[in-house]
């Protein structure tokens, strides 16, 4: 197929074919049907960059890190509600956790919690995902979206996912590219390509090439050129061609999982998913699938508009508070915190303690029960190093 030309929705995984074009002006008015479409929820990982907040049996996805009175997995759960159901909407998540999601999403059917008994990356974690849906739903097409992200704009966010979907049906694996706000040095980014000009995503755009987190100076040049996105690890494909790919790519992952699959609806689920979970491959989606299927000209991305956070640090968790000019942002009761010539900076009051702070600019505070966290918001990627000493010293505080 030549750039510009239509996907024929008629052909199968990777195999393309060229039509008329679609004028982008006459696309914008097209209905989007998402009743195939089936969103899937990674939620793991401790957020080590948010210790002592996050702890590894209170990640940060089940805490509610923007004052809202609610977590982000129950702001994502709101989020994707619009676009898929209840029984359309799996938690793939660590049994040590899925108590407390499905306390957190009471609305979630029991089937759709999804338990990994170990942590094997994503790939392991929406493929799994991938293999019990087709299993479900032949025709199904998933979309994975981090359980502890934050996003703003959410009618640009279901019109973001409606065009993905659409071009997933195409056989692409589609990614929502985050429009960059500043150079940063710690995410992925997605080179566009030319537009695919599809009937009912008039914004998806070829996968030139995805580049692994830059230096700054590199992240300048590319915003530079207006041709480069934050990946921000959300993709949307059908479930038969992830599965495909991965066949192709990552052949051992691939046979685990489909041995897992066929035994989840059965009394063997527990003793196949203990046997074979634990030698998967544990490696990321992005090079499992999406690299090597950038290359082959298979993935595609719909760059975004709405506002994004993956809320990496205590840093980024300050910018998403308000305050007063010239104080700290404060998470929890802002009466337990006094300040006397302070200007920026972050408080997280966590105990019946008042935190008193005089003459210093742009502290971290975190204050628990039983860990107290001090560094400064220019230092803030590195807590994840007090974690790694803390666990060398054997302390029961990770």
């Amino acid at each position: 197929m030549t750039d510009g030309g239509q996907l024929s929705s008629s052909t199968g995984p990777g195999s393309w074919a060229s039509s008329t074009p679609w004028s982008v002006d006459d696309l914008e008015d097209a209905q989007i049907d998402l009743s195939d479409f089936h969103a899937v929820v990674p939620a793991g990982g401790a957020g080590t960059r948010l210790w002592p907040l996050s702890r590894s049996d209170r990640p940060k996805f089940l805490l509610d890190l923007t004052g809202r009175g609610r977590t982000l997995l129950q702001q994502t759960w709101d989020r994707l509600l619009p676009l898929a159901d209840a029984d359309r909407l799996l938690v793939v998540t660590g049994r040590s956790h899925a108590d407390a999601v499905a306390e957190q999403l009471p609305d979630l059917p029991e089937a759709n919690i999804l338990r990994e008994p170990a942590r094997r990356d994503s790939a392991a974690a929406i493929g799994l995902a991938a293999a019990v849906l087709v299993r479900r739903n032949p025709d199904a097409v998933l979309g994975s979206f981090a359980a502890d992200h934050v996003i703003s704009g959410r009618d640009d966010f279901e019109s973001s996912v409606e065009e993905a979907v659409v071009t997933a049906r195409r056989g692409f694996v589609v990614t929502i590219g985050i429009a960059p706000s500043h150079p940063a040095t710690g995410f992925g980014y997605i080179r566009l390509g030319k537009r695919l000009r599809l009937q009912g995503a008039p914004n998806a755009r070829r996968v030139v090439q995805f580049k692994e987190k830059p230096d700054a100076r590199t992240a300048s040049a590319y915003l530079s050129t207006g041709d480069y996105r934050w990946n921000g690890g959300m993709f949307v494909t059908r479930a038969d061609v992830l599965l495909d790919l991965l066949a192709t790519h990552a052949p051992a992952l691939h046979a685990g999982l489909q041995r897992i699959a066929d035994a989840w609806d059965t009394p063997q689920r527990e003793a196949v998913l203990e046997e074979q979970w634990t030698s998967l491959p544990a490696i990321a989606i992005d090079h499992a699938v999406a690299e090597p299927a950038a290359e082959e000209g298979r993935v595609a991305v719909v760059p975004a508009t709405f506002g994004w956070d993956d809320v990496g640090d205590f840093s980024s968790l300050a910018e998403l508070l308000p305050a007063d000019v010239d104080q700290p942002k404060v998470l929890g009761d802002p009466d337990l915190v006094i300040t006397e010539s302070v200007a920026g900076g972050l408080v997280v009051p966590g105990t019946d303690r008042v935190v008193a702070l005089l003459g210093v600019d742009d502290l971290v505070v975190v204050d628990t029960p039983d860990a107290l966290m001090v560094t400064t918001r220019a230092r803030a990627q590195e807590v994840k190093k007090l974690v790694e000493r803390a666990l060398e010293a054997g302390l029961d505080v990770v």
